[in-house]
């Protein structure tokens, strides 16, 4: 059994942390923006579409741009038809490298409403597309940065350290390099945050139902609200995404609705495409978790709807308590993280609030015994998706356990927290919304 500090935290724990100064973390930080960065610069330095790998640049970016030129065309009956989709990539590829596509096939597993978005930009080359969604995103993503920073106040003095990190965090890395859409998710977790902190519960749940977009967030996150009875952001869930399918059902007829519900559900369809046998360790959720180190897939599946149901109810009665509203938030996403069936690692994108939030919160209340648990947590939790090929081999994708054991340490916050709900700040903080 480890010895333990006077307030109950592993010794082995305060002396990581001891280790772990500001003056480290910078350096880590400065030295991991470099290398990733430095990789960035070196593999994309080559002219035309493919890096240096012989990778299509922004790769990712290609259905979305396909499905806005569909639309564009007046084509949005063909947004699902994959030999229609897969012809058009070809023909981008061909037209900006003059090259024939090998081995390229992407699905769209987007509602028609994410390729209305990209319109503006199918009327320009691909290349020069992809560009310039990266660039917006990396300004909406330092946009979101700096908006929870600012409610951070135990970060303030820390604006430079905070800063270099959000540069070197890996999924931003992934983000870029694939040209994803992580960003917008991103955006609708920091809105619902900052309508938390507001005390506009209704605000925080119309944010989070725009997640609609991205189907398998909002697996758990209705599934919390609804265990834990806080209607008010459950309803603002709701009407959220049922006003955006609603928009996308009258815009786009019924017909186009019907195939992308099928392409949803008939997964057998589109699971070879989507998911290629590396896939696993570029995941980072319960459910690439057990696929990885059980290899019988029935178990597999049966592992990760038990342990999806156990991180919906600790985040529920994490909700449902008096904690502040920056625990309940974490709470809430680290279980939409976990649960969520197809979580890559750009889709990380979206703890970014959590790591910077709870870090805060510890600073403010050192003398918590959990305190020194959550931050080095975080730590691990924030480097560690760097690890996830390695998972190849060891058949362990060590990022999920800490996101479960950060879960459960907020379980055990909350139950202290609660037990001191009479104090001024409780009061003031943890009303029901």
């Amino acid at each position: 059994m480890n010895r333990t500090t006077q307030q109950g935290t592993p010794t082995w724990f305060t002396t990581a942390l001891a280790w772990l100064t500001p003056r480290r973390l910078r350096v880590q930080a400065v030295l991991l923006a470099l290398c990733m960065w430095g990789f960035c610069a070196v593999d994309f330095a080559t002219p035309g579409l493919f890096d240096r790998a012989g990778n299509i640049k922004f790769q990712d970016f290609l259905p979305f741009y396909v499905s806005a030129r569909l639309i564009s065309q007046q084509r949005a009956g063909k947004l699902y038809d994959q030999q229609i989709v897969a012809n058009e990539i070809g023909a981008i590829i061909h037209d900006s490298s003059g090259r024939e596509p090998t081995h390229v096939r992407l699905t769209n597993l987007y509602g028609p409403q994410v390729g209305f978005l990209f319109v503006p930009l199918a009327q320009l080359p691909f290349p020069t597309a992809g560009w310039i969604w990266v660039a917006l995103s990396i300004v909406a993503y330092f946009g979101c940065v700096y908006l929870l920073w600012k409610c951070c106040a135990g970060l303030r003095s820390c604006a430079r350290t905070a800063a270099i990190s959000a540069i070197a965090f890996p999924p931003l890395f992934h983000f870029f390099l694939r040209g994803q859409i992580s960003v917008l998710a991103l955006a609708c977790f920091t809105a619902a945050f900052l309508a938390l902190r507001a005390d506009r519960g209704l605000l925080a749940g119309i944010a989070l139902g725009f997640l609609v977009f991205k189907p398998p967030f909002l697996i758990a996150i209705p599934s919390v609200l609804l265990l834990a009875m806080a209607w008010k952001v459950l309803a603002g869930v709701v009407a959220s995404a049922s006003a955006q399918l609603a928009f996308s059902w009258v815009y786009f007829g019924s017909d186009v609705m019907r195939s992308y519900f099928d392409t949803l559900w008939h997964v057998s369809r589109w699971i070879g495409t989507a998911e290629l046998p590396l896939a696993p360790v570029q995941m980072h959720s319960l459910r690439s978790f057990w696929t990885l180190l059980v290899p019988w897939r029935e178990a597999a599946f049966v592992l990760y709807i038990l342990s999806s149901l156990a991180a919906i109810a600790v985040a529920a009665a994490i909700w449902k308590s008096t904690s502040p509203p920056v625990l309940r938030f974490s709470a809430l996403t680290l279980a939409a993280v976990l649960v969520n069936p197809h979580l890559f690692v750009y889709d990380l994108l979206v703890l970014a609030p959590v790591l910077l939030l709870l870090v805060d919160w510890t600073l403010a209340n050192s003398h918590n015994q959990h305190s020194a648990a959550l931050q080095l947590l975080s730590y691990l939790a924030f480097i560690l998706p760097l690890f996830g090929p390695f998972s190849f081999w060891t058949h362990l994708q060590l990022s999920v356990p800490v996101f479960a054991a950060l879960l459960w340490i907020l379980g055990q916050v909350s139950v202290s927290t609660s037990r001191n709900s009479g104090s001024p700040l409780a009061s003031h903080e943890t009303r029901d919304v």
